[in-house]
């Protein structure tokens, strides 16, 4: 089973092309390579396939579980086609929808997200309520990038005891499929410093459904514009919230090609 390992901003991939090798990957694969001592290690893994004429993604979470969407890697494995094929633009399916990806040139990849989802139902939360004032402490923003987000804004993420509250707001009963948490700080009207949990990984260096998420709240909130720099632990993202979506751009790294070994598969197979 060949792979390949990507990151953007240091939020970490590994990716599976399915389109030329027959996957089997049990839950217990999937966490047992999310182990960074005794596996690969990574925040979410992605299988790339084909569904008629269209490429689709599925992702995971680093427990093994399902994700609709995940940011980053949609623009790692839109530059990795984009480098394979010479184009400069295309359209990958997933669970979220058709999301399309751009080169944006100097070896940044742009993706629109679609739109953000803001109604109760659809994040999904488990009542009816305000989603720009969810009922928690800390007063946080409920929103839907394919995959829930509670976003909190706060003076300083950098106090934010991130492993803690991270933990514990995943789990809230508000969120019925748990939830992404970001903790995030107004620098100016375009700008802001976010800190992110992800909902079945942790701490993360960056996320990109986590971001679209922060830049939507903000601009709900009248925090910012629509368009905002995120400065993430592991760098920086351009987020733009536009008529037809949320636009995200910012760097990608292929980091290494690999091959699982026969031993290692035969304790999850």
């Amino acid at each position: 089973m060949q792979f390949f390992k990507m990151h953007g901003l240091g939020n970490d991939f590994v990716v599976f092309d399915g389109r030329d090798q027959k996957l089997d990957l049990p839950a217990a694969l999937i966490s047992g390579l999310a182990d960074r001592h005794r596996g690969v290690g990574f925040d979410q893994l992605a299988v790339i396939s084909t569904r008629g004429p269209d490429v689709h993604l599925t992702f995971y979470n680093a427990d093994g579980s399902l994700s609709a969407a995940c940011g980053n890697a949609t623009r790692c494995i839109a530059r990795h086609i984009m480098n394979s094929t010479g184009q400069t633009d295309l359209t990958l399916h997933t669970d979220r929808g058709a999301l399309y990806a751009q080169d944006a040139g100097n070896g940044i990849t742009r993706v629109n997200m679609g739109q953000p989802l803001l109604d109760w139902q659809d994040i999904p939360l488990a009542h009816d309520c305000d989603t720009l004032h969810l009922p928690i402490d800390g007063d946080p923003v409920g929103t839907g990038m394919g995959n829930p987000h509670c976003s909190f804004f706060v003076d300083d993420a950098e106090a934010v005891d991130l492993a803690q509250r991270g933990a514990m707001i995943e789990h809230h009963p508000l969120f019925p499929q748990r939830t992404n948490v970001q903790f995030a700080t107004v620098i100016g009207p375009d700008q802001l410093r976010m800190r992110v949990w992800e909902r079945g990984a942790g701490i993360t260096l960056a996320s990109g459904s986590s971001s679209c998420a922060v830049a939507v709240a903000a601009a709900r909130r009248g925090l910012t514009g629509r368009r905002v720099r995120m400065d993430l632990d592991g760098g920086t993202l351009m987020i733009d919230w536009r008529e037809d979506g949320v636009w995200m751009e910012g760097p990608t790294m292929h980091v290494f090609t690999g091959t699982l070994t026969p031993a290692y598969l035969e304790q999850f197979l």
